[in-house]
């Protein structure tokens, strides 16, 4: 087996892992265990967990987008295995590998700073590019396909429920008027149509970004993954097997943390329900310290760290 490579080698150097040694700390890592990276992207917390895993330890990374796997396979490490697919079919493809049982996860959520900064995959309104926003570029609607066709109903409530836009009528509004008369192909005619119709916005913040921000999370279904994702890893975590989940926004952070609270208490059983105290309900995980967000110096250094919030729960002991 070659080394692995470190964790600060060129294949990152676009995008810097946020709370890094946070979250690879929060794993507890067993040398011999078996990791999930639910997200590869470009590898920061795969290498860091890589560095602290034995000969026998093994590192399996998930993600949906082509140019993260081509990253990830020119990795040269036997212990880590390489998945193009969507974190929710993770137990899925698990079983086919032949893995029932894992020792920690680790979800980075949302965007990557390199396909924001790419504008071919059209993630940014700051750089004229195709309007896409797929993560996995070999299948699905783009987001240009999916503008040209969506009811004006349809778009409003996604604009609202995901990008939490209190404008998403207008918006909505707007984009169906504005293709009447055209397509809407490109990244700058979008976020002109909604500079033109959202009267005011936060200081600082771009008029389009919750829209932006809604289109990107509704065509790739990401919620709708997160939340068929986290029952799985729960049942694939061995006892004592951890779970770290990064967030960036509040959508995806409040997700975590109900599915966390509620999977840290036992069920519920009827009042003066007749059962030995050995036999009662056992709560399947055990929250793991506070929330953690990134210090003053990491935030300063990566405006993406500003927004990001790690949550920890370790699987309890199992009761046949």
């Amino acid at each position: 087996m070659k080394n692995a490579v470190s964790p600060r080698s060129q294949d990152d150097s676009q995008h810097v892992p946020v709370l890094l040694e946070e979250a690879v700390a929060a794993l507890n890592i067993q040398p011999d265990g078996v990791y999930v990276d639910a997200t590869f992207g470009r590898g920061g917390h795969a290498r860091a967990i890589l560095a602290r895993l034995g000969e026998a330890g093994r590192l399996i990374a998930f993600d949906k987008d082509p140019a993260a796997i081509a990253v990830a396979q020119a990795v040269q490490d036997s212990r880590l295995k390489v998945v193009h697919a969507g974190f929710a079919q993770m137990q899925e493809q698990l079983c086919a590998m032949g893995v029932e049982q894992v020792n920690g996860v680790l979800m980075d959520l949302g965007v990557s700073s390199p396909q924001i900064n790419e504008a071919q995959r059209g993630f940014s309104f700051r750089m004229e590019g195709p309007l896409d926003m797929r993560m996995d570029t070999t299948q699905g609607r783009t987001a240009a396909e999916w503008l040209a066709t969506v009811e004006e109903k349809e778009l409003r409530e996604a604009i609202a429920q995901y990008g939490e836009e209190r404008f998403a009528k207008q918006i909505a509004r707007a984009i169906v008027a504005a293709r009447a008369g055209g397509a809407i192909t490109t990244t700058r005619m979008l976020s002109k149509i909604v500079a033109e119709t959202v009267p005011t916005r936060e200081p600082g913040q771009d008029p389009a970004t919750r829209t932006f921000q809604a289109i990107r999370i509704y065509i790739n279904q990401e919620l709708e993954e997160l939340s068929l994702v986290l029952p799985q890893i729960v049942e694939l975590l061995t006892p004592g097997g951890r779970l770290a989940v990064i967030s960036f926004h509040s959508l995806e952070d409040r997700i975590v943390k109900r599915f966390m609270k509620s999977e840290a208490q036992p069920d519920k059983l009827p009042s003066k329900f007749p059962i030995k105290a050995a036999d009662l309900p056992q709560a399947h995980l055990r929250l793991i310290g506070k929330a953690q967000r990134p210090g003053s110096v990491e935030s300063a250094v990566n405006r993406r760290a500003r927004s990001a919030v790690l949550r920890v729960a370790e699987r309890t002991e199992i009761v046949r």
